[in-house]
Parts: structure tokens; sequence; C-alpha cells
């Protein structure tokens, strides 16, 4: 898994002397002074200067030289061909296990199913935009009460997402011939009187890193834009049997890192202009955006929180360990969470609910007794928070009963240090032949994951080691500080980011104001910043960490707030996209004869317009005055792309 002395000397033999390991190999005949161990000891002191272990003597270091050629290179390369010819670290885990346990007692029966009850009195809405900002329990009450069909939900749902993908980046596929069957499935099971529960016939997305068979698996990079795996990942099982419909798979960053991909970069729709930040880009930006009710998303460090907090979305990421990850491009198996992106956190508790337990390939996997989040007595609970807590957040659960007390984390371990070591480190054993083979060239952005991972192929394999125990140590004094039931701080916090990962302790997003952004292009700009508050309880209790947004989002309303994708002002220098009808033919055959004519007037008459790769996106990024000639034009063509679209 990490650098040893051995494999760096053998990189610079192969640059030097060909693929002839014996090359330099001192025996007992050789002299020790000869220019080959004189040029290995001189080459093998730089390397451990750069690891902080240049303190052996020649001789020490010659006998190094031996062993290293004679024992240790032909161990990595056997074991290098056993388990890492093959990307992504989908098969042959490691069995070290990490186990974010503190001890605590755990309930009995953890296989019972959360209480949640039905909503009563739930209406259909007249208008499709209203229909998709519903939440999962609201449109799941539609279907049972026979109100909606799954079929009509997903067609709802479908339109969004090809209409509005054109402005956010945020979808790799359209899974639509899928769609349609599971939705026909879960119309035909409720018709003969079955119903599985409140994700029946609901739509969703994956993030594209997670597998479903005869679809691609992109994991977010150019390098594997065209890969197929033959796998159903463990969640993509859980959600199929609660009858859930699996209607896209959504942007990831390229090899989960950040939100830049094969196909460009995941914008924020409460502020277009802005990207989402993290890799689950795609789940928190289509959910938000009214494009999925929910959707599945991954966490190793900030990739799902970040994006969620960017867009304004309510996130989980849950104790490590309660959701299986088989069939899901890992990076760090000590560090990888799966968790549900949705509009409120009750989905989330009946998400979670459907996706954990024990995976049985998954050796991290476990079967963990949550008590149920609908039924936790908050007026029992002692919450802390910090000094960068939402105020707001405080006095509404104060209001609602809680013991609220000022809180202070203690610790002193370097998270953010540990973290990425760590990360950095199982991420290149996963992607071991993607470096050695040069596609870390082809990577979408190269201040990333590129220079990251030639770094950690210095990493001393001892010095991992003596992180993973620093991390020991960093668990004891957070477990020994945790002196409330649950926390409340910035979910964007980046050593908080750190130490929750690392620890394994879950933590969910809500959003807590949309006010307006700092730098407005005009006065009535409706773009957007976000506020969010991230609810922090200790591993095994995500329990009370959902009770708690429960009860927060049941006092104030903006998780209820839609992002201004199709209104952000009249005078906004990012134009208003119109809606379009997709029924109007005629409108669609039209705009198949004269997009070209029109994108080669704009040309003409706007130097900002002609300088545009794609004339499509143009609007977003030429901001030209609203008077010119090609203003008019341009917003004919974008309705043009709007109706294309759909």
């Amino acid at each position: 898994m990490c650098f040893t002395v051995a494999a760096w000397l053998l990189l610079l033999q192969n640059g030097e002397h060909g693929d002839d390991w014996r090359y330099g190999y001192m025996d007992s005949e050789k002299n020790s002074e000869s220019p080959e161990n004189i040029a290995d000891v001189a080459s093998l002191k730089r390397v451990l200067g750069l690891i902080d272990a240049n303190f052996f003597s020649d001789e020490k270091l010659l006998e190094l030289v031996k062993g290293a050629k004679k024992f240790n290179i032909p161990t990595i390369r056997a074991n290098r061909k056993l388990v890492a010819s093959v990307n992504g670290g989908l098969n042959d885990p490691s069995c070290l296990v990490f186990v974010p346990d503190w001890g605590i007692d755990k309930a009995q029966n953890p296989s019972k199913k959360f209480r949640c009850s039905s909503l009563s009195g739930i209406q259909r809405p007249q208008g499709d935009d209203d229909i998709a900002f519903m939440s999962v329990l609201e449109l799941g009450e539609l279907i049972r009460t026979k109100q909606i069909t799954s079929q009509e939900l997903t067609q709802i749902f479908m339109q969004r997402l090809k209409r509005d993908n054109p402005v956010l980046d945020a979808v790799v596929t359209y899974t639509e011939e899928l769609a349609n069957q599971q939705a026909k499935e879960a119309d035909g099971l409720l018709a003969q009187g079955v119903y599985l529960g409140p994700l029946h016939g609901i739509p969703y997305g994956l993030k594209d890193i997670i597998s479903v068979p005869h679809y691609k698996t992109t994991w977010g990079s150019k390098t594997y834009k065209d890969q197929v795996l033959d796998m159903e990942a463990w969640v993509y099982k859980r959600l199929k049997s609660a009858g859930a419909v699996l209607v896209a798979k959504l942007a990831s960053g390229s090899l989960a890192y950040d939100d830049v991909w094969f196909g460009g970069r995941t914008r924020n729709p409460w502020n277009i202009k802005e990207f989402t930040t993290g890799s689950s880009s795609g789940p928190a930006a289509c959910t938000s955006a009214g494009m999925v009710p929910f959707s599945i998303g991954s966490e190793t460090v900030g990739s799902m929180t970040l994006p969620a907090a960017r867009c304004g979305v309510t996130a989980l990421r849950p104790t490590f360990g309660c959701v299986g990850r088989t069939g899901v491009m890992s990076l760090s198996e000590s560090l990888d969470k799966l968790g549900p992106v949705s509009r409120t956190a009750a989905d989330c508790a009946i998400i979670l609910d459907a996706i954990r337990g024990k995976d049985p390939d998954d050796l991290s996997s476990r079967d963990i007794a949550f008590e149920d989040p609908f039924l936790v007595d908050i007026t029992k609970l002692t919450v802390g928070y910090v000094d960068d807590a939402e105020q707001e957040v405080v006095h509404v659960l104060a209001m609602k009963g809680v013991n609220m007390v000022p809180f202070k984390l203690k610790y002193e371990v370097d998270s953010v240090g540990i973290a990425s070591f760590t990360m950095d480190v199982d991420t290149l054993a996963h992607f071991d032949e993607w470096q050695r083979s040069g596609k870390d060239d082809d990577f979408e952005s190269q201040d990333q994951w590129p220079p990251e991972l030639r770094r950690a192929r210095i990493f001393p394999a001892v010095d991992y080691v003596q992180a993973q125990r620093a991390r020991g140590k960093l668990i004891r004094e957070v477990r020994e500080s945790f002196a409330v039931d649950a926390f409340i701080g910035d979910a964007t916090n980046w050593e908080r980011v750190c130490i929750g990962n690392l620890v394994g302790m879950p933590v969910i997003v809500v959003p807590s104001g949309f006010p307006k952004v700092s730098d407005p292009p005009c006065n009535d700009c409706c773009r957007r910043a976000t506020i969010t508050t991230g609810i922090y309880a200790p591993p095994h209790h995500d329990h009370i960490a959902l009770a708690l947004a429960m009860a927060y989002q049941s006092a104030t309303d903006h998780h209820k707030q839609r992002p201004p994708i199709d209104d952000l002002g009249p005078n906004d220098l990012i134009q208003k996209r119109p809606r379009v009808s997709i029924t109007k033919s005629l409108s669609v055959l039209l705009s198949l004869s004269f997009s070209c004519s029109l994108a080669a007037v704009i040309r003409r008459s706007d130097d900002a317009f002609a300088r545009t790769e794609d004339p499509k996106s143009a609007w977003i990024r030429s901001e030209p005055g609203t008077d010119s000639p090609s203003h008019r034009i341009r917003s004919c063509l974008i309705s043009i792309n709007n109706i294309r679209s759909c």
C-alpha cells in the first residue's frame, strides 16, 4: 500500500538500466567500493532525505539495498500482480477494517425498521413544479393514495433532468429505459395491493461511482467514460428492493475529486455562476434544483457535506460502516461512506432506513442498532453549540425544549494532515496501475489527484502506520471530550470535516438561510448564497442528529425554498431562461431548421459570443449589453436549446 525504499530504487534502476532489477546486486564477492554500490548509496541517501529517514551509515545502506533487491522487490511485484492490476478498488479489499466503536452499548433488534407515520391530507398540486419540490414522504403519499403513478412522476423528473442539465452539467447518463421499466413495475405492484413503503415508485439518482449493470459507470473521468461494470452495487440493490426508480447517474468529480468531471464542471442552482465544490456535485445540484426527489452521494473527506452545503440541501453523512459499498469505486476503505441527499431530514431518515445494513461483501459494513429517529424525545437531550454555530438553529432547538449549552471539542492531534495522508495513500493503492501507466497525465485537473498521488508514492509504510496510531489517539480525544448528546457547528469547517471523517461520526447538513449574494450584479438579482448548519452526533447515534434536524425543520421553512434557476431576475447579467412546453412540436421543428442560422448571426453580431466554443452555453459566460442586437437573437437561441434539451 505505501512507499518502500526498495520500490523507489527500482524506479531509479529501471530508468537507468532497463527492467533488470538484478543490476547492481551486491553479492559477497562484489567490492563494496564498486561504482554500482557507490551510486546506489548516493541515490538512496537522496530518497531517504525526502522521507526524513537519512540516518543510516553507508554500510547499513548497502545492506539495505541488498535486502531490498533480493526480498522486497519480488514481494512488491507479486502483490501488485495479484491485486493492483485493476483500478478502482472494486475487488480484493484490505483485511484491515476500521470500526468507529466508542464502546457504547448497542440496542436490541438492529434490523428493526423506523416507524415513520404516514402523512395525511396530502393533495396533488396542479403544477409539475410544485410536485417536483415535494418531499419524498409527500410524494410517497401521493403514490400510495393513487393520486399519481410512478410512471407519471418519473416522466416529470426525467423532463426536468433533461431541461436543466445543460445549465448545471450535473447528469452523466439518463437511465430512461430502466426507469420506465421500474416505474411500470412499481405501478403494477400497487395495482395488486402490494406497497413496498415510502420509497415505492419514487425516482432518484446515483452518484456515478456507483455501479449499475448495462449503464456506464464513468467515475467522472474521461479515462473511464465508456466503462460499463457488470455488477449491481449493494446500495442500488437496496433501493431497488424498496421500489425506488433510478432515473439518472449523476455527476461525480473525476475519480471523486472536487466538482470537475469529463463533461464539465457542475454548477450551484442557487447561484449558477458558482460551482458546487466536492465530488458529490451531481447529487447535490440535482436534488437542489428539483431534478430528483433524492439522490445517493459519497464522502471520503468532505465530498458530500461540502456540495450539500453549497447547494442548500439536506444531506446525511452516516456513521462509517452502516451502508455497504460493494460495487462503488473506492478511495479509502477506512473513510469512504455513502449517504442520502434530499429535501428534508425526515427523507434522509427513511432513505437511510432503506439502505443501511450488513453488506456481505464489504468487510467494514455492519448491522448498526440505530434507535428510531421518529421516536426520540429531544427534550431529554443536551446539545452543544460551538463558536461558529448558526444562532437561529440554537434558538429554535431551545424553544423546542432542547437543553442548549456552549461547547468546544477538545483535541490536540492534527486531523487535516492525517486525513490527507490516509486518503492519498489509500487512493494510490486503488489506482496504482493508473499512475504507473501514465493515465494521470489525462486527468481533468492537473493540480488535483496527479501531484497528490505522486507525493503519496514516497510516503513510508511505517509512517502510514504511525498516522493510523495518531488517528486512534484523535478518536480517544474526541470521545473523551464529547460530553453532550450532539453538537451544532459549521458543516464546512475543514478541520471539523477531517475530524468527523477520521472518527467516523455522523453529521446531517441542513439549510438555515438564503441571503442575497454579496456582490449582486443588480438590485433585483434573485441569486442567493446558502447558509447551512451541521448537526454532529457520536458514531451509532445518527438517530439523534436526524431527530434534531427534523425538529428544526418542523419550525422553519428554509428546506422548502426553491433555487432561482428559472427566475434570476429581469436585470441579472445571466439571462432569465424562459420556460417552454415540450409539446410544441412545431417549435421543435423550427428550432432544428433555424438554430444553425441563428448561431451564425450571433457570431457576426457579437464578438464575445463568437469567442465561445459552445453557443448553447454562451449565455452563462458572455454578458453583452441587453440593448445589443445579438441579445435578442441569443434569447431566441436559448429557447430553442431548452426545447431540444427536453
